[in-house]
């Protein structure tokens, strides 16, 4: 029996970057969270965001934000990890040169800060992903605790990520690429997985009671931790190979078919 479902947002979902949810997928957390199950959105986004693209079921589903690293449950954060001051300030001396080609959002348990003055930067972050956030002239002079740093670059960063950025900071923290636009950086601590565990634990919820659904290197974790894994037929062939199965892509609404499928059999996986 399912308990427990977890998805991804972006490129999962919907289209990245995309603020609006389809109401099919709403209604089918409705439903599921009224039979007494729970519901949890996985994602590198922050909190805030999420909440507003789930604002019609907001009460009923469970935030695993910022890739792991903020995980709350109804008004708990059950899991807040911030990085290290010092992994912070070298990952933000490292990204600030690339000021004019990508943009740096820097996250903390309330918002995200942004070193910027590219307007239309601002918008995406406010319409597109609905973040809560400031401006300000230098991240570390708010002395907040950063939870993670994320660069983002239009079109694609997979060649300046997986090539330079990754490499540089694999071994002290945990950097992925979260979509073809961004690389997140975060306490080496902090996966999609890991979060999920804290949160299975929590619930009460196994392994095996556990349905999520992912299509990039930071669903991996996430496919690991449960026993009905989906990636969506869109996603790289390397996450592919973490998920026990394969769903049709959002365009075409894979997440909310299998929802729906489960919904039908009250909870029971196929065997």
């Amino acid at each position: 029996m399912i308990k427990l479902i977890a998805t991804d947002i972006d490129g999962t979902l919907v289209k990245e970057s995309s603020c609006e949810m389809y109401p099919e997928i709403l209604e089918a957390i409705r439903t599921w969270t009224d039979a007494g199950h729970y519901f949890c959105v996985a994602s590198g986004r922050q909190y805030y965001s999420i909440k507003h693209i789930f604002e019609e079921v907001a009460d009923r589903i469970i935030y695993l934000a910022e890739n792991g690293a903020h995980v709350r449950c109804g008004e708990e954060d059950i899991l807040v990890r911030k990085m290290k001051r010092e992994d912070a300030e070298g990952i933000m001396k490292q990204l600030r040169p690339y000021y004019g080609q990508c943009e740096v959002v820097v996250s903390t348990a309330d918002g995200c800060l942004l070193e910027t003055k590219n307007k239309e930067f601002v918008k995406l972050i406010e319409r597109g992903y609905r973040n809560k956030y400031r401006v300000v002239e230098d991240v570390f002079a708010e002395k907040a605790d950063i939870i993670k740093i994320a660069i983002y670059q239009k079109g694609s960063i997979r060649e300046l990520g997986e090539n330079i950025l990754i490499p540089a900071w694999k071994d002290k923290v945990k950097a992925c690429m979260a979509g073809e636009e961004w690389v997140d950086f975060m306490d080496a601590s902090v996966d999609k997985g890991n979060g999920l565990k804290v949160l299975q634990e929590y619930l009460g919820v196994g392994r095996e009671e556990t349905m999520v659904f992912g299509d990039n290197d930071n669903d991996i974790g996430m496919l690991q931790a449960a026993e009905e894994s989906y990636a969506v037929e869109s996603a790289r062939d390397n996450v592919k190979a973490y998920a026990k199965h394969v769903c049709p892509a959002y365009q075409e609404k894979g997440v909310y078919q299998v929802i729906a499928g489960l919904l039908e059999k009250g909870g029971e996986r196929n065997v």
